[in-house]
C-alpha cells in the first residue's frame, strides 16, 4: 500500500509587493518539506530586491521594507529561478505541495519566470490547497477563512502571520489537520485529490462570483482556475 500523501509534504509560501498576480513582485519566499508529525525535515527561504519599490502597504504586512530587501535581498532573477527549481524537485520526487490560495502564489510565480525568461512549472501536480479543502469539507462554516483563521479553528499554531516560513509551515499542517479531522473525503490518492481541487475551486468561484454579482456589483468575475490562472 502507498504512503498517504500527509507523510510527506511540501510547503511552500510567498510574499510579495501586492495582491495583483499580473504585476507583482516576489519579495520572500520558502519551500520546504515536512514530515508526517509536521516536522520540517527540508527547508529553503529567499529574500529578493524585486526591483520596484515595495509599497508601505506590502511593507506592513510582512515586514519586508524597500531599503531591506535593496540591502540583503539577491537579484529577483536569481531567486525566482531557485523557486522555480526547488519546486520542480519536489514534484519530480513525487511529493505534493501544499499552498495556501495555490492560485495566487502559483500564478504570480509563473507570471514571474516569464518575465526573466526562466522556463515556468508547466502543470505543477500534485497540489494540496487547504483553502480549497476547508471549503470543499465545511462549507457553510461562518467567519474568516484566512490562514490565521483557518488554523485557529483547526488548533494549528501560526507564530508569524505573514513570515514566508511561519505561513508555509502552517499551510502544511494544516493540511495535515484537514485530513485527521476529514478522512473519508481527504484521505485519498493525491492525484485524485488534486483533481477534485479543480473542480471545487471552480464551484467555489462561481459561487462566491454568484454572490459578489447579487449584492455588491453586477459585473463582478470571479476566477475558477486551479492550481494556476
Amino acid at each position: 500500500m502507498s504512503t498517504p500523501w500527509f507523510e510527506s509534504l511540501g510547503v511552500f509560501d510567498l510574499e510579495t509587493t501586492g495582491i495583483d498576480v499580473e504585476t507583482s513582485r516576489i519579495v520572500s519566499a520558502h519551500v520546504g518539506v515536512i514530515n508526517g508529525l509536521g516536522e520540517v525535515v527540508e527547508q529553503t527561504d529567499w529574500l529578493a530586491d524585486p526591483g520596484i519599490e515595495i509599497p508601505f502597504q506590502a511593507s506592513a504586512v510582512h515586514g519586508i521594507t524597500t531599503e531591506r530587501a535593496r540591502a540583503e535581498g539577491r537579484a529577483a532573477a536569481e531567486v525566482v529561478a531557485e523557486i522555480v527549481e526547488s519546486l520542480r524537485e519536489l514534484f519530480a520526487r513525487g511529493i505534493p505541495v501544499t499552498i495556501y490560495n495555490a492560485p495566487y502564489d502559483l500564478t504570480l510565480l509563473h507570471r514571474e519566470a516569464l518575465r526573466y525568461g526562466i522556463t515556468p512549472l508547466d502543470g505543477p501536480l500534485p497540489v494540496i490547497d487547504p483553502l480549497v479543502l476547508d471549503k470543499a469539507v465545511d462549507r457553510f462554516r461562518k467567519g474568516k477563512r484566512t490562514l490565521e483563521a483557518a488554523a485557529e479553528f483547526y488548533g494549528v499554531t501560526l507564530t508569524e502571520a505573514h513570515d514566508a516560513g511561519a505561513d508555509a509551515l502552517a499551510a502544511g499542517r494544516l493540511a495535515q489537520a484537514l485530513v485527521r479531522r476529514y478522512p473519508e473525503q481527504l484521505d485519498i490518492d493525491v492525484a485524485d485529490l488534486h483533481g477534485l481541487q479543480v473542480g471545487w475551486c471552480a464551484d467555489q468561484s462561481g459561487s462566491f462570483q454568484e454572490y459578489m454579482r447579487r449584492v455588491k456589483d453586477p459585473s463582478f468575475t470571479a476566477h475558477g482556475g486551479w492550481p494556476v490562472r
